[in-house]
């Protein structure tokens, strides 16, 4: 399973909440008395559940890595405190029947096999198992730099043909469902954009920086150059991509930079 750092977890998942819940709806929250998050991360959707769920529910989060865990310990403030615990989304550390509500945000995408995931899901959860997943290959960008939307779609397709996982799973999440021998009740798409326009924020001059000396993409070098990318595809990419961030930086410098990225998730929720 793909690895990800504390500092990426908070730039992708920021804020993701903020606009609507309304996806969420499906899960009842409100009725829910034990849910789990799994592969909770930093613990930005448990700390959405704890604030959707009823007085008396519990919310736990679980992770195999113990750093993130550590670190959504620390960023925890919704006064009830919640029990982060280590643990494979595999083999799950809690008994049968342990939980009413099972849930993962961007988890499937990143396991070779989301169905067997699912089905220790359903182990845990005496009624509904829920999948918030992203589809990454219909991400759509709009930027005041006009190579920017362009760039980023050419290193998008390198990337996704270059990952051994299925980064695109979306809505196809209902499949590995029902193949774990969930009955899918309901999917729903939401639309998480993220917007940088001025006064930027201290991750959005980071992000600029980081486009200005290719680190974004090097960090990815080795996954795109498994895929159908050559070498010297990818240096020209990442030249090409280095001008673009000094492009972003210098609209930066004149408060001219603009950028809308829309992601699309979708909530599907299986019944066990």
């Amino acid at each position: 399973m793909r690895e990800f750092s504390e500092s990426y977890l908070e730039r992708t998942r920021e804020g993701m909440w903020d606009d609507s819940r309304e996806a969420l709806e499906p899960l009842a929250l409100e009725t829910r008395s034990r849910i789990l998050d799994v592969g909770c991360g930093t613990g930005e959707l448990s700390r959405v559940l704890r604030e959707e769920a009823g007085d008396d529910a519990t919310v736990v989060g679980c992770d195999a890595d113990l750093d993130l865990l550590a670190a959504a310990a620390d960023r925890d403030s919704t006064g009830d405190s919640i029990p982060f615990v280590g643990g494979d989304a595999l083999q799950l550390p809690f008994p049968d029947d342990t939980f009413d509500l099972v849930v993962c945000q961007a988890l499937l995408i990143n396991l070779p096999d989301p169905a067997a995931a699912l089905e220790e899901f359903a182990r845990v959860s005496t009624d509904l198992v829920a999948a918030v997943e992203p589809d990454n290959a219909a991400v759509e960008i709009d930027s005041s730099v006009e190579s920017e939307d362009r760039l980023e779609r050419r290193a998008r397709r390198a990337y996704l043909a270059g990952v051994p996982t299925n980064v695109a799973l979306g809505a196809d999440a209902r499949e590995a469902f029902e193949r774990a021998g969930l009955e899918v009740c309901e999917t729903r798409r939401y639309d998480h954009v993220r917007t940088v326009e001025p006064p930027y924020s201290e991750g959005a001059l980071l992000a600029a920086r980081r486009k200005a000396i290719g680190a974004g993409l090097a960090d990815d070098r080795e996954t795109m150059l498994s895929g159908a990318l050559t070498e010297s595809g990818y240096d020209d990419l990442r030249s090409a991509w280095r001008e673009m961030g000094r492009d972003v930086i210098e609209q930066m410098e004149s408060r001219e930079y603009c950028r809308e990225e829309a992601v699309p998730f979708f909530v599907v929720v299986g019944r066990v």
